[in-house]
């Protein structure tokens, strides 16, 4: 069978995307490879519809629903190869993720993968809001909080300062050597410096610090160690990207190759659920279009 349409990520971008796909009568075949990002949100507060918050599984559950309801259909199976046979894309599996399947155009997102540092209890501490990895989604939430940013670049930097807007209690705890900080600015902008050790770090009710013969306590900490981006499909095959593996893409959110879309936190570095939403709406419609230039009467 060759779908209308590919979608390589079940988070956000993906599911929206076969939502509008769906809706326009198109056979979608989504590519679930595992947990997206968005399911580790304890609770969402600024995501459009949601006043008193949602968390991410029960967002995604809703999503995924919503798109089931208009006909997408769903394989678990993490993509490893991209390829073309003639005017389709084939998509391919490694282990037992079962044969190769093949749409007339492809949509990636993959979204971006967090880097966590190697501390004890970090998964369990993010589901509970312990540990943040978005200022700009939950910052709100910590308000007038003794706040505490691990980082080992600029980044950190960059968030710690962000977070004043918020907390006058901010404390960059930052790895290794500070020769890349612009130390000045961060004590002009009241954030507080503590080069550490992820050994000093204990995560408990508390976020728990030892800083040398003294012991601080955080009512949370957030990650500022950067994103691993999931776009090795469309790198490998040549799409367009930027320094950091951004796909570049167009105002309808096409990639460099032909057929090929892209959505969501794989495109651009603001990862929120409703850009990533935007961006999938954008891309399923400009897909349905072009479909309809060699298939103007879908769902036959």
């Amino acid at each position: 069978m060759i779908y209308d349409a590919l979608i390589v990520g079940a988070g956000p971008a993906g599911l929206t995307a076969a939502t509008y796909l769906g809706r326009f009568r198109r056979k979608v075949l989504v590519l679930d490879g595992g947990q997206p990002r968005a399911s580790w949100i304890p609770e969402s507060h600024n995501t459009p519809g949601f006043p008193q918050g949602v968390g991410g599984d029960d967002l995604l559950a809703r999503m995924r629903d919503q798109a089931e309801r208009y006909g997408a259909a769903f394989r678990a199976a993490r993509a490893e190869t991209l390829d073309t046979r003639g005017d389709v894309f084939e998509v391919g599996f490694s282990g037992d993720g079962g044969g190769p399947v093949q749409g007339r155009a492809l949509l990636l997102a993959t979204g971006v993968l967090d880097i966590k540092p190697d501390l004890p209890g970090i998964d369990a501490a993010i589901r509970r809001a312990l540990v943040r990895i978005c200022p700009i989604c939950d910052a709100y939430e910590a308000i007038d909080q003794a706040i505490a940013v691990l980082g080992d670049g600029p980044l950190g930097a960059r968030e710690a300062m962000f977070l004043r807007t918020y907390s006058d209690r901010v404390t960059l705890l930052h790895l290794g050597a500070t020769d890349d900080l612009d130390l000045a600015a961060l004590e002009d902008a009241g954030v507080a410096v503590t080069p550490t050790s992820l050994d000093a770090v204990t995560l408990d009710d508390q976020v728990i610090v030892e800083m040398d013969d003294a012991r601080a306590a955080f009512d949370c900490l957030y990650l500022a160690l950067g994103c691993e981006m999931q776009s090795r499909l469309a790198v490998r095959w040549g799409a367009e990207h930027d320094d950091d593996g951004n796909l570049i893409v167009d105002a309808h959110q096409r990639t460099s190759i032909d057929g090929l879309y892209a959505a969501g936190d794989v495109v651009r570095g603001l990862n929120q659920i409703a850009i990533a939403t935007a961006e999938a709406a954008i891309a399923a419609t400009d897909i349905h279009r072009r479909l309809r230039q060699s298939d103007p009467a879908p769902g036959a």
